[in-house]
């Protein structure tokens, strides 16, 4: 057998399948040499990549937002524009420049930090107390886990704290208050002339322009594609649960989780940090302390504690608010920290304390002692979320057998509907442009004209439509897009070549005019040649309800008039009208006549405008100094 096995072996075939081995062999694991490497990136912020998940992810929060803002006004179409998305894509930008520069500067947001901004979030509180069953329960419900949440809370803040301390370096002097004042309360005297419209008849446009206009404008005069859906929706909403959660269950529940019940003693806290870096010597750890025992000493004598962290602290992130670290509790914050914090009595004020970052003066501002929840407290939110569990499972079970009745069968909703004991339901026809129910979701429209679905005929992969809540959609009816015949549009062809007539002949009206009032003749000539009536407005402010706001807003455009000779200009009104305008007289608001609270907001609007142009600045700075690249066509 051996030598049989030689003989073939050795043969001719056996030479060709050995050499064909080795070819193979030789170059496995080196073909990534000669497949070139694909970015996926959305967008590049220096090194850091902004990832099409990323950008989809933010995308979709920002959409989800605008629809409950907006409620029954919500257009989802006006958010698939590339305007829309290209915002988003900043925004996402600017948010990598400000963390690259916290990193670049050592800035951080502590734990304790995001801590106490998520207790302090509304919507994770029972009596304006944290509740932690709520807490896993929203945030299981949005699809994250509680330390996902953290880091986006994180990040969030990170974001947020360098602009907001550059914004808050923002100065409002006395005479920028009075500069403002003289400009919002300005007044002005002017005189003006509404111009009436040419008149243009419709049987002055001729068929041969109805004509050329609509041969260049044919893509305007169409009807749109249009597509009936059918479609399968499944709603863990919706579904109905077999039976009742049973009183073991939710006391088994409450046994197994029982640390979650128990709201372990916190304390809130302020403090005061004077850094000192780790290696520091023995001289600069001498001078941090010094400092820090001078500030306790004021804050034990009774120095106002905000004021001097306000003043002193170290900390960026809670300086702006007097020190203010929020309700902490045990194993947040650095051991010699908690120890000392957890050792002191109710309005006591530490010696200084040196941990990792430097020396803190501690105030202890008040306790709150632990406290467990009893079984009877928690028993209604356990049989939720152990009915929610429920539901979740059953939804999962029913999305699997929807997937795979769907691979079973691409080409029918009929079989799916059995299997799942779904029923089958439609949309009325529906554009591009999205519909209503189930064809208002950008998802669905996309997926309904996609060519697998329009052209193949197939049924859709599953689109979702919220947590626990899908569908899949299939065309029933699909209606191409048609050229609107000549006569169907002529009337409407016809009425734009008269508004665009009339806007051309009403605009070189205007503008003939005005030049005869720069070269010196009076409005009054004018107005009486044309027979026209003469308008003067006195005392008009720069929000006069009794004169048209286009007309108000360029009188406020044109120059001080020079002594003896009035500033004159146009202004272009609602439906193709103009007016010629005569400025005469300038008059500024008086700061005198403004009381303390009148100018106490005018510095707070001042200051707001002022943060926003300081914020927008260091972004801008920040792009100019880092290379961005956008690739635009992988936005989603």
């Amino acid at each position: 057998m051996l030598q049989a096995l030689r003989e073939k072996t050795s043969g001719l075939i056996a030479k060709i399948v050995l050499g064909a081995l080795i070819f193979v062999f030789s170059f496995f694991g080196i073909e990534s040499y000669f497949i070139a490497h694909t970015d996926t990136w959305v967008a590049k912020v220096g090194s850091k990549e902004i990832t099409p998940d990323q950008f989809t992810q933010r995308f979709n929060e920002y959409r989800q937002q605008m629809m409950r803002m907006m409620g029954a006004q919500f257009d989802g179409s006006q958010f698939e524009r590339p305007e829309s998305k290209r915002q988003v894509l900043d925004n996402l930008i600017d948010e990598q420049l400000v963390l690259a520069a916290n990193e670049e500067l050592g800035l951080r947001v502590t734990d304790q930090r995001v801590r106490q901004e998520i207790l302090d979030i509304p919507a994770f509180q029972t009596g304006g107390k944290f509740d932690d069953a709520i807490y896993k329960a929203t945030l299981s419900a949005q699809g994250m886990s509680p330390l996902g949440f953290q880091e986006r809370v994180r990040q969030d803040l990170a974001v947020r704290e360098l602009p907001s301390q550059i914004a808050a370096t923002s100065v409002v002097t006395a005479a920028d208050i009075d500069a403002y004042i003289k400009l919002r309360d300005q007044t002005r005297d002017a005189d003006y002339v509404v111009l009436p419209k040419p008149v243009v008849a419709p049987q002055d446009i001729a068929d041969a322009d109805i004509e050329s206009y609509y041969k260049a404008h044919a893509s305007e005069f169409v009807t749109p594609e249009q597509v009936a859906l059918e479609y399968v929706e499944m709603d863990a909403a919706s579904m109905k649960l077999d039976a009742a959660v049973d009183d073991a269950a939710i006391k088994e529940r409450y046994e197994k989780d029982k640390a979650r019940y128990v709201s372990p003693e916190q304390r809130l806290a302020s403090h005061i940090l004077i850094k000192v870096a780790k290696n520091a010597d023995a001289e600069a750890q001498k001078k941090a302390l010094a400092k820090a025992q001078d500030l306790a000493s004021q804050a034990k004598a009774g120095k106002d504690f905000a004021a001097l962290a306000k003043q002193s602290s170290d900390d960026l992130g809670s300086r702006a608010q007097g020190g203010d670290l929020g309700w902490l509790e045990k194993g947040v914050t650095d051991p010699a920290f908690e120890a000392a914090l957890f050792g002191m009595e109710k309005g006591a004020i530490s010696d200084p304390v040196l941990s990792a970052e430097g020396y803190h003066v501690i105030l202890l501002r008040d306790v709150r002692a632990e406290h467990v929840r009893a079984l009877e407290e928690v028993k209604g939110e356990i049989a939720k979320e152990l009915q929610e569990t429920e539901r979740e499972r059953a939804f999962n079970e029913v999305a699997g057998k929807l997937t795979d009745a769907v691979n079973a069968d691409p080409s029918s909703l009929e079989n799916v509907a059995k299997k799942l004991g779904l029923e089958i339901r439609k949309t009325g026809l529906i554009t591009r442009r999205g519909g209503e129910g189930i064809a208002a979701n950008p998802a669905v429209v996309k997926a309904a004209f996609s060519e697998a679905v329009l052209v193949g005929g197939n049924v859709s992969d599953p689109v979702d439509l919220g947590p626990n809540h899908r569908v899949v959609v299939r065309v029933a009816e699909h209606k191409p897009s048609t050229p609107k015949p000549l006569d169907a549009v002529r009337e409407d062809v016809r009425s734009r070549l008269v508004a665009e007539k009339t806007a051309t002949l009403a605009r070189e009206q205007a503008e003939g005019l005005a030049k005869r009032l720069t070269a010196g003749e009076t409005l009054e000539k004018l107005a009486a040649e044309s027979k026209l009536k003469l308008e003067s407005a006195a005392g008009l402010g720069r929000n006069a309800a009794n004169v048209d706001s286009q007309l108000v807003a360029e009188l406020f455009k044109l120059a001080r008039p020079a002594e003896g000779k009035p500033s004159t200009g146009i202004a272009s009104l609602a439906d193709h009208g103009y007016a010629l305008l005569q400025l005469k007289a300038v008059h500024d608001g008086d700061p005198a006549k403004v009381d303390t609270a009148g100018r106490d907001q005018v510095r707070q609007q001042l200051q707001q405008i002022g943060a926003i142009q300081a914020e927008r600045a260091f972004i801008a700075s920040l792009r100019q100094q880092t290379k961005i690249e956008i690739a635009e066509d992988r936005i989603p």
